[in-house]
């Protein structure tokens, strides 16, 4: 590595660490640490043990950031005077160690600049994640499920659990719907960049002339929410069918005679599980998707705000897709929204998505510090 190389990365390096310390309010911060600190020493604190759980975990949270951002600061500044010297002196054993430690924080700020990115209010839960065909029959279908393949291939490479809890098979090949659960840390808010219409262009498998063809798939993605949330359902408001697992999946799939769908009749909100074992688990798990869903619906009263959380409902057609993945006449996946581009689509449909997924986010973060 060149010195100047260096000189160019700090000078970014600069830039970047006063965004984030204006993005992260680290000064605003630093003052609810010292107001919840105060709190934590009151000797009727822990008299609410729940409550004050939730108070430590959340101050850590922030000591964490804070903490971060002052050793990045403190990192910042001795590389800087080591930059100094051996631009003077040199030397080449300051030089090696320069380039060494350079390295390293570069790649501690990369880290930094990507645990802010997950700031919303459920980024941290688990996903549900729906795909749906469009119009096209067997070719939409086919892509469905090579979207399904991509997102349970991400969440494994993420070290998330992944349940399939619900699949419909395609009449001749891939799926007409499916819903996917993704149990990690900040599950939904790597998953929320991937809500919308997904695009895919190649030679069709199912033409026999070998023709082009275009398909296109829906992804919709909301936050699971904790089973003790508070809300009430009428029994009466609800149908609840069951039926045999269908399609397939694998090891994803759990093949019974007990998948249940439950729908909501007042607001029409259709959720199904097949993963679990017995009806009675399959029940449990599709009433706390219900609730989720319903829970959302009564935060979020205004179209506009349930757009943000569970993705802007698009028709599954040309003109409206977030990303485009071409695999003829030539190999290329864009995203729309941000402008990133690979050339390398198998290793996206191979659920390679972080590039993806970073790129959209910091994309929002800079139209929200634009606004």
């Amino acid at each position: 590595m060149e010195l100047y190389e260096i000189k160019n990365g700090l000078e970014d390096a600069r830039l970047l660490l006063d965004q984030l310390y204006v993005s992260a309010n680290i000064e605003v911060l630093k003052r609810e640490i010292e107001g919840l600190t105060v709190q934590t020493m009151d000797e009727h604190f822990w008299d609410d043990q729940a409550h004050a759980t939730k108070v430590y975990a959340h101050l850590n949270e922030m000591k964490k950031v804070a903490d971060t951002d002052d050793s990045l600061e403190a990192s910042y500044k001795e590389l800087v005077e080591v930059y100094e010297y051996v631009k003077d002196t040199e030397d080449p054993d300051f030089m090696a160690s320069l380039e060494e430690d350079y390295i390293k924080f570069q790649k501690n700020l990369d880290e930094f600049e990507k645990t802010l990115l997950f700031d919303q209010e459920y980024d941290h839960s688990n996903a549900i994640v729906e795909i749906h065909p469009g119009a096209g029959g067997t070719e939409s279908q086919d892509w469905a499920e090579m979207l399904m393949r991509m997102y349970i291939r991400y969440g494994e490479k993420k070290g998330w659990k992944v349940d399939v809890d619900d699949y419909l098979a395609g009449d001749e090949a891939g799926l007409k719907s499916c819903s996917i659960r993704f149990t990690g840390y900040n599950a939904y808010g790597h998953l929320r960049a991937e809500k919308g219409v997904h695009r895919l262009v190649r030679i069709s498998p199912f033409d026999s002339s070998k023709r082009r063809h275009t398909s296109f798939a829906s992804v919709e993605v909301s936050p699971e929410l904790d089973d003790d949330i508070e809300i009430t359902i009428d029994p009466k408001d609800l149908r609840i069918d069951t039926y045999r697992a269908s399609g397939a999946g694998g090891q994803h799939i759990n093949k019974t005679d007990s998948a249940v769908r439950i729908t909501h009749i007042p607001t029409n909100t259709v959720v199904s599980c097949q993963s679990q074992r017995s009806q009675l688990q399959n029940r449990e798990q599709a009433m706390l998707m219900l609730k989720s869903k319903l829970y959302l619906l009564m935060q979020e009263a205004h179209a506009e705000k349930l757009s943000e959380i569970q993705g802007e409902k698009k028709n599954i057609e040309w003109g409206s897709q977030i990303r485009s993945y071409v695999l003829h006449p030539y190999s290329m996946v864009k995203d729309n929204r941000s402008g990133y581009e690979s050339n390398d689509p198998k290793k996206i449909l191979d659920g390679d998505l972080d590039d993806l997924i970073y790129a959209y986010l910091r994309s929002q973060v800079k139209e929200k510090n634009n606004e």
